[in-house]
């Protein structure tokens, strides 16, 4: 997958905060991607943004997350918000951890919704643990042409 950047005034991508050194800094030092506040890896919920002709498609891979857990809200009336929870399996104090991979927490994502988007007729569905928010896109009306007749 290759990464296409244009020169568009309109930056759907404005609101994200990227860190490029943010996943090199957890892979060195891994007790720094852990918190007390229970926010860790979970909290970058990694999702894609494609555009079709009718509408504006976003795919969040949640795996264990229920959709109880899970919150799609349009905030300002053109920024989509994506945010969640997944929560941490309780531990048995006679179970002996060999090593704990899966990660727990809450996630929050903003979208700055294109002017195109139809807001009021959001669509979410949560299946298989991949959470599938549809927002479509309004038909962009075609300059109306009239013909003159030139006299003369």
């Amino acid at each position: 997958m290759s990464l296409v950047r244009r020169s568009n005034v309109f930056d759907p991508f404005s609101m994200d905060l990227w860190d490029p050194f943010d996943n090199m800094f957890r892979s060195i030092v891994p007790s720094a991607s852990s918190s007390d506040s229970g926010t860790d890896a979970f909290a970058n919920a990694r999702i894609d943004w494609k555009e079709t002709p009718e509408a504006h498609v976003f795919k969040a891979d949640l795996p264990g997350v229920k959709k109880e857990e899970v919150k799609v809200e349009v905030e300002d009336g053109n920024v989509l918000v994506i945010s969640g929870q997944r929560s941490r399996e309780e531990e048995d104090k006679n179970d002996k951890w060999h090593r704990v991979e899966r990660s727990s927490g809450q996630f929050t994502r903003r979208f700055r919704l294109p002017e195109d988007a139809k807001t009021e007729e959001v669509k979410a569905a949560l299946e298989n643990g991949v959470l599938t928010v549809t927002v479509p896109k309004a038909e962009v009306k075609k300059p109306e042409v009239k013909s003159i007749q030139v006299s003369g």
